[in-house]
């Protein structure tokens, strides 16, 4: 039988692509990849590549974004990372906070995706 192996990619949609690249690179610190299609961003993010893109279909100004999604990522220094996005404005949905991951806390970015990052624990 055929099966999933597991996640490769993660794109969310936006309508405002120049925004979304600003934010992700240089509020968040994403290096963007040289390659994308028309249309998206994608970063370098390992070991998942993240993107972001116009929409694939319309969407009301007015929804939420990335309801019923729980998108992570993994940093170097999630009380840091914190910190730095506190002091550039950027809404924070929960501060740090000891999980099963790690420390972690979760932001939301300027188009309504809440996206949670916690500290990489050593191997």
């Amino acid at each position: 039988m055929p099966k999933l192996i597991g996640p490769d990619f993660i794109g969310i949609q936006t309508k405002d692509l120049d925004g979304a690249l600003t934010f992700y690179r240089d509020v968040v610190g994403l290096t963007p990849s040289p390659k994308a299609p028309p249309g998206a961003v994608v970063f370098d993010t390992k070991p998942i590549a993240f993107a972001v893109r116009t929409p694939i279909e319309p969407f009301d100004d007015g929804q939420k974004l990335g309801v019923g999604i729980a998108i992570w990522f993994g940093c170097d220094d999630a009380d840091a990372l914190h910190e730095h996005l506190q002091a550039k404005g950027v809404e924070i949905a929960f501060a740090p906070k000891d999980g099963p991951f790690g420390r972690y806390f979760a932001f939301v970015d300027p188009f309504g995706y809440t996206i949670t990052a916690h500290t990489v624990l050593p191997i």
